[in-house]
């Protein structure tokens, strides 16, 4: 049995190892940071800059405009399978020690940046 003493201290070393908390904002800005990446990461996957009717885009072999504007259009073309094999191939790409914000942001489906 630890006396009182032990306690306190092997409570305080705890209470040390813990991560701050984010704040909303933190929590908010890093979710929207890691959304508008994974809006790139489905343009890119999904490789709408073939279908897209901007000349930069097509140039870069890359979504260099309105990623949201071309994703919502191209929802309706790729097949929901595809979409759901696509987030998944992403979240196994996604580090273990990844932040709420983000793992919450890479969940989401190409549907779910517009409901």
């Amino acid at each position: 049995m630890l006396d009182v003493r032990e306690r306190r201290r092997l409570e305080a070393l705890a209470k040390e190892k813990l991560k701050p908390k984010l704040t909303p904002e933190q929590y908010e800005a890093r979710f929207a940071a890691e959304k508008a990446r994974q809006l790139g990461r489905y343009c890119e996957a999904f490789r709408l800059w073939l279908s897209c009717r901007f000349g930069t885009c097509h140039r870069q072999r890359r979504c260099s405009d309105d990623r949201r504007a071309c994703l919502k259009r191209a929802l309706d073309r790729v097949p929901r399978e595809v979409q759901w094999q696509t987030r998944q191939d992403i979240l196994k790409a996604t580090p273990a020690n990844i932040g709420a914000p983000e793992r919450a942001a890479r969940q989401l489906m190409p549907r779910d940046f517009y409901v």
